[in-house]
This record gives C-alpha cells, sequence and structure tokens, in this order.
C-alpha cells in the first residue's frame, strides 16, 4: 500500500453561503421552519435574497466547511464538488484553494448555476438554512478523482449530497475506491430531514462502506427512528467502527465497539452563530485521527474547533486552527 499523500478529501455540495442576521418574526413571516435547512429552487432562493439583510458572502457547504479547518489545523487537504462555470463558481474554487485546499473538479457548463445556501442566524445563535442547490447536485460517478481518493487517508462524505442516484452511486464507488487502497471512509448525516429521506440507504450506506460516523443527536435519533439517545447509541455501535456523536453543550461521546469516550463542550464567551459546528468538530476530529491520536484526543480537539466556529459569524475559522490547538496543548 502507498503511502497516503492527502490527510482527508471531502465529497460534498460546493455551495456559496450567504449570512445575514433575521429575527424570529422574519422566520415567521417566510414561513420557515427555524434551525433546519429547506431546499429550494432558484426563483424562491433569488425571492429571499432579496428579502434578507445585507450579509457575509463566501464559499460554503458542510464537506468543504470540515476540509478547510484541516487545512486551518495544518493538515493536508483536498476536496471534490461540482460548481457552474459562472462568477459564483469562480468565487468557492479562490476562496478553497485560499485557504490551502486542492480542489480540481471540473466545472459545469451548460447547466443550472453554482448552488447557493441563504443562512438566517437569529439572536439565539440559531441558523435557518435554505438552499438552492443548483450545479452541485449534477455531481456524477465521473467526478470522483480515484488516484486522489486513494492517496487520502480518510475520504469524507457529506450526507447533504445524497440525495440523487448519481451520488448515491458515486458515493458507493468513492467508499470502494478507498477501500480498495487501505484507507477509511466516514460520512456525515448533515440533517435529520436528508436521514428522514433516505434513511434506509444511509444504514445501507454506513453497514458496506463508513468505518467513521458523524452525527448529532437529532440525526442518529432519525436514523433509527428513535428519540432515546441511548438506543441510538447501542444500534449504532454494531454497524461501523466509530461513530461520533455530538450534542451541542452536552458535548461529545464517541462510541466504538468496546469503548465509550465522553468529552465536554469547549468553552465560548458567547455563542454568536451555531453555523459549521459539526462541521469543525469533524475537522478536528478527523485531523487527529490522522496524525493516529486516540479517541479522546480527536473529540477535545473537535470540541476547540467548533468553539471557536460558534464564536463568531461565519462557518471558517476566523483564528487559524493550528495556532488554537498548540495553546490549549493540543498541538
Amino acid at each position: 500500500m502507498a503511502a497516503p499523500i492527502i490527510d482527508v478529501v471531502g465529497i460534498g455540495n460546493a455551495i456559496v453561503d450567504v449570512l445575514a442576521q433575521a429575527d424570529d418574526a422574519f422566520i415567521r413571516k417566510e414561513q420557515l421552519a427555524k434551525g433546519t435547512m429547506a431546499l429550494i429552487d432558484e426563483a424562491r432562493a433569488q425571492t429571499l435574497y432579496g428579502r434578507m439583510s445585507a450579509g457575509l458572502e463566501a464559499s460554503g457547504g458542510s464537506a468543504a466547511n470540515t476540509i478547510a479547518g484541516i487545512a486551518s489545523l495544518g493538515g493536508k487537504a483536498a476536496y471534490i464538488g461540482k460548481v457552474a462555470d459562472d462568477a459564483l463558481g469562480k468565487v468557492f474554487a479562490r476562496d478553497l484553494r485560499a485557504t490551502g485546499v486542492h480542489y480540481e473538479t471540473a466545472p459545469l457548463t451548460g447547466g443550472p448555476s453554482t448552488a447557493r445556501c441563504l443562512i438566517l442566524v437569529t439572536p439565539d445563535a440559531q441558523r435557518t438554512m435554505n438552499t438552492f442547490l443548483g450545479a452541485s447536485v449534477e455531481f456524477q460517478p465521473g467526478d470522483i478523482d480515484r488516484d486522489l481518493v486513494a492517496s487520502a487517508q480518510v475520504t469524507y462524505l457529506e450526507g447533504y449530497l445524497f440525495d440523487r442516484p448519481s451520488a448515491k452511486e458515486a458515493f458507493r464507488q468513492a467508499g470502494a475506491i478507498a477501500h480498495q487502497a487501505g484507507r477509511k471512509v466516514s460520512l456525515t448525516l448533515s440533517d435529520p430531514f436528508c436521514v428522514d429521506r433516505h434513511r434506509a440507504d444511509f444504514r445501507d450506506l454506513i453497514r458496506g462502506h463508513v468505518d467513521i460516523l458523524f452525527a448529532n443527536e437529532a440525526e442518529i435519533g432519525s436514523l433509527y427512528e428513535t428519540k432515546d439517545f441511548e438506543a441510538a447509541v447501542a444500534a449504532v455501535r454494531g454497524e461501523c467502527a466509530i461513530a461520533v456523536l455530538t450534542r451541542s453543550e452536552q458535548g461529545a461521546i464517541v462510541v466504538t465497539a468496546k469503548d465509550r469516550v465522553a468529552v465536554p463542550a469547549a468553552p465560548v464567551a458567547k455563542v454568536i452563530d451555531t453555523t459549521g459546528a459539526g462541521d469543525l468538530f469533524a475537522a478536528g476530529f478527523l485531523y487527529g485521527f490522522t496524525r493516529g491520536r486516540d479517541m479522546a484526543y480527536c473529540a477535545r480537539l473537535g470540541a476547540l474547533c467548533a468553539a471557536e466556529i460558534i464564536a463568531h459569524f461565519g462557518a471558517r475559522p476566523e483564528t487559524k486552527l493550528s495556532e488554537l490547538a498548540a495553546k490549549a496543548g493540543l498541538a
């Protein structure tokens, strides 16, 4: 087996994020489900964008945020995801490459425009996401860079991308390539409503292709159709080697066949915006994992990265995570 040249390669929806503040009255007026992600069409995206207050526009997408976090920690990271050959697509590619991430997926021509996610952040730091998937859902198995996947210690799959049959096929293909090369495969469930739509397929993917699963309490409950967290923990233990389950202010637990490791949430002076918290937790955990650290270390680093991201507006680190880790004794 050749030595890996990439720590983690992420595969997900390539999206430009538009973040703006909003109050609960605006959420109700627009008939949005607070704290969740909804898929919208291009017409609705244009209407909602026009009603939002001025905000921040930057490259985003769940897996892309994770991969940018790994680069900020000092890891070698790469990303595979589809944008259109348009202005927003160029913004996405430029922003991601500027973080130090390798990104070379060929853009889509002659199809829908680049995806964008309209994120409304309320005063309680909850984020309500409205996503036009655009070019990102045109992702095909042919977009998988076989050599890149085979060269990465971990291939990280984003559940949000799992909607179309072509993406499901691409995920299974990427998992097979990674395992044939002796590498690991990781999946984030992304959103409980995403799990609701594809529960059987997710469970099949987890059993057959996933070594490291990331989920929050709502997502893992949705996967196993239970509101009993301990029942969900027991169910997932038999389906993948490592399950990383985050519980907001209650911290996280890491479940393996024999062990259960609990780690508290890292302290935060004030929670400003929870966008990207799970993404950056995964970044810290996977960075530690690719360096052979134990589960407790990986989870503590994940909690530290999540704490950095929720202390400010936006889903990308404002502080170099490698410096933050060093100060916390987690370098």
